[in-house]
């Protein structure tokens, strides 16, 4: 790992995964199986998108970017694209709501950009489920009780996407993370993957308000109370 990211991410260095290894084992035997199986059965609709994609935007046809997973390390994440490369006269990026296509809002209101994260999941950089891998850019931003997200992989679905999705403030999200760490079993794990299925087919929480993408995240140092004590987000439940 670059020593960057070693500097920005002190307290996780050679940190043990906290799932017990029985545990660890019955979770990477799932993904791989579910991943494989998943792929294979959705190998024509994959080919079908990447076609799709190459005719109305041109290659490439996938988007990629470093994103941070267990215990900070980095990895590149993949996507179908869904923006074109749009820029101002004076070579200024256009705002993401200007570049999103309709076919990539369509990809996106299924989750179906998010497909080839399953070649990460084979690969061992994600696991199926499991807290979303942010920019490598928010390490350096987390206090200690957000760092706790990287105690497990990252995942293409999780607590809180079905728990609200990109409608959730930057602390919920955070504070459904670390309760899924505090409370991992595989039943939980199956329990998010049947809700993530509603929850993509009732298109619920794809954007905040006015945006195409979430939020940056600036930082919240003074938000480090455990999901227990928040007013109005305990375990995932609004109360």
């Amino acid at each position: 790992m670059p020593q960057r990211e070693i500097s920005q991410f002190p307290t996780l260095i050679g940190l043990v995964v906290r799932l017990p290894k029985p545990n660890a084992i019955a979770k990477r035997s799932f993904d791989l199986l579910f991943a494989a199986l998943v792929l294979i059965m959705l190998s024509p609709l994959l080919l079908l998108i990447a076609a799709l994609i190459c005719l109305r935007f041109g290659i490439p046809v996938f988007f990629n970017q470093r994103r941070t997973g267990l215990n900070g390390r980095s990895f590149q994440i993949w996507k179908f694209r869904t923006m074109v490369n749009a820029e101002y006269p004076n070579g200024e990026i256009l705002p993401d709501e200007l570049r999103l296509t309709r076919f990539g809002e369509f990809l996106r209101r299924f989750s179906l950009d998010e497909l080839p994260q399953l070649l990460n999941v084979l690969q061992g950089n994600m696991s199926l489920v499991g807290p979303r891998p942010l920019l490598p850019e928010y390490l350096p931003r987390y206090n200690d009780f957000q760092k706790r997200r990287h105690e497990v992989k990252p995942g293409i679905t999780g607590w809180a996407q079905v728990n609200g999705r990109n409608t959730l403030t930057w602390d919920q999200k955070f504070k459904l993370d670390v309760w899924y760490v505090d409370h991992w079993n595989i039943w939980l794990d199956i329990k998010i993957l049947w809700r993530t299925a509603f929850t993509i087919i009732r298109s619920e929480g794809i954007n905040q308000v006015g945006r195409a993408t979430m939020s940056e995240f600036t930082g919240n140092p003074n938000s480090g109370e455990p999901y227990a004590k928040t007013d109005h987000f305990v375990c995932g439940k609004s109360t």
